[in-house]
């Protein structure tokens, strides 16, 4: 592989924010990178046409061989005036080498130089974990040094979710034994630490968990000592669904034990959830995808691609039979400049041609939804834009599509296929979608069982197994029937 279809490559599979980063990188390690600013007319090292229509057929690479994916389109006039440094960049460098061995320098190998916009915290911060809010809670509350030492202790076993990993007894035997702690002093600095925010911290069990919350509801909330008392005494019956046993033990009505079971759904069995623990992952679309006079219409996000020139005073200051030190080095970053620019090109196009075809195939998921998804694999795209199978993978991967139904992967076009009793073809998606809606339409008191979802799918000519429905449910995150049982 030439180091020219490395770089292609790896830039294709780069998502949209880890490219950004990339070609910052490079603009401030070249100086003959330079953004183009808005307004600007664009030069030769321009993207190609980013706007298509799905109606019509779009041009595809003719050449069989994964190399000529990444042959960048000649181009026979420069947006600057050529000097005595315009020389051909060759077609192809030696293969199997790396582009330093090449070139003396590289994007990622070069720290920026300017360390006054250096932020640290804001490439290392996190979010704040639980046990750093619970100590912050520490700090503030009135205590000997003894049982704050108690109380660290506690929360370094205190889980993610906000449970305690240990037993008291485990805990109290790892404390130093010259302090004379007792095992009761454990568990009152335990209780103190379970008065923290958030409500049910600290808990041993999820039925201490739900009585901590309970506990810190208002005196006066309605249905609240029943909840107590199903929660303190018939938790198991709870998780069983049983509801009759549940009205006979309780001695209530239907619409009173709902009332309770309502009231115990508003308490959250993992508190420590409320705590975000990671920064949040932002999603920028590659691709947008609208609907024109009839037609749907697929552009590239001209926000989110970076559009990148060959600064014009650097590259004249090359010249051709300067052997200088200093003019290899220009030369060599004109070179690396250029082709960074022709990379980036390949890869619009080819996320374009993806794109589009991708549409093509799922017409019918933009105009009626999921359960019009079409059966669709890497080799149909393939055949279709005369690529290889895993360069449609790459493409595919971190890259987003905003379309009128929300922001989907490229991925998520893709699914297996079942057949139906009619002789034609079925994706997995729409089964999901179909299987997601027979759920929501479901009789609360008797859900459906997976074979008899199973049945309904056979009747619209699906054939299911019981079993791969039981994977489908599993995979929409739908519990089982026994569990989704509930009052009405």
């Amino acid at each position: 592989m030439t180091p020219q279809l490395q770089q292609a490559i790896r830039l294709l599979q780069l998502s949209t924010l880890d490219l950004q980063q990339e070609v910052q990188e490079a603009l401030e390690a070249n100086p003959m990178l330079e953004r183009q600013e808005d307004g600007e007319d664009y030069d030769n090292n321009e993207v190609s046409e980013s706007h298509t229509d799905a109606g019509i057929n779009t041009p595809t690479e003719t050449g069989n061989s994964q190399e000529s994916l990444y042959e960048a389109p000649s181009h026979s006039e420069e947006s600057f005036e050529e000097g005595d440094w315009s020389e051909r960049i060759p077609n192809e460098l030696p293969v199997d080498t790396a582009w330093e061995d090449i070139y003396q320098t590289s994007a990622s190998n070069l720290p920026s130089n300017d360390d006054d916009e250096w932020d640290f915290t804001n490439r290392t911060s996190a979010g704040e974990s639980l046990q750093t809010h619970l100590l912050w809670q520490l700090n503030v509350a009135p205590m000997t040094d003894t049982d704050r030492l108690i109380a660290v202790t506690l929360i370094d076993s205190i889980n993610d979710r906000g449970y305690l990993e240990n037993s008291l007894e485990e805990i109290h035997a790892g404390l130093d034994p010259d302090l004379d702690i007792e095992l009761d002093e454990v568990e009152v600095v335990l209780r103190r630490i379970q008065q923290f925010e958030p409500a049910g911290v600290g808990a041993r069990n999820l039925q201490e968990c739900l009585l901590l919350q309970l506990r810190q509801l208002p005196s006066d909330t309605e249905w609240l000592a029943q909840a107590q008392q199903l929660v303190g005494n018939h938790l198991e019956a709870l998780g069983n669904r049983d509801y009759n046993l549940l009205m006979r033990r309780m001695k209530l009505k239907e619409d009173e034990l709902r009332a309770v079971v309502e009231l115990i759904q508003t308490l959250n069995p993992r508190p420590g959830s409320q705590i975000e623990t990671s920064e949040p992952e932002y999603v920028v679309p590659d691709v947008i995808v609208r609907k024109h006079n009839g037609r749907w219409l697929v552009e590239l996000n001209q926000e989110a691609m970076p559009r990148l020139r060959v600064n014009a005073h650097y590259a004249n200051l090359v010249r051709r039979a300067d052997s200088s030190a200093d003019n290899t080095f220009m030369r060599n970053q004109l070179q690396e400049a250029r082709w960074f620019i022709k990379s980036l090109q390949s890869r619009n196009e080819t996320l374009m041609k993806v794109a589009t075809q991708i549409v093509e195939h799922q017409r019918g998921f933009l105009d009626y939804g999921d359960e019009a998804m079409k059966p669709l694999v890497l080799h149909d795209i393939a055949e279709a834009v005369g690529m290889h199978e895993s360069t449609i993978s790459r493409v595919t991967t971190q890259k987003y599509m905003h379309t009128p139904r929300g922001i989907y992967e490229l991925k998520y076009f893709f699914s297996s296929h079942v057949s139906t009793s009619e002789g034609g073809e079925c994706s997995s998606t729409a089964i999901r979608a179909i299987i997601k809606k027979l759920v929501a339409a479901e009789s609360p008191k008797k859900p459906l069982s997976d074979s008899k979802i199973a049945g309904l799918l056979e009747e619209q000519g699906i054939q299911v197994a019981r079993r791969t429905v039981a994977k489908y449910r599993e995979s929409l995150g739908i519990a089982p029937s026994s569990e989704r049982k509930r009052l009405i």
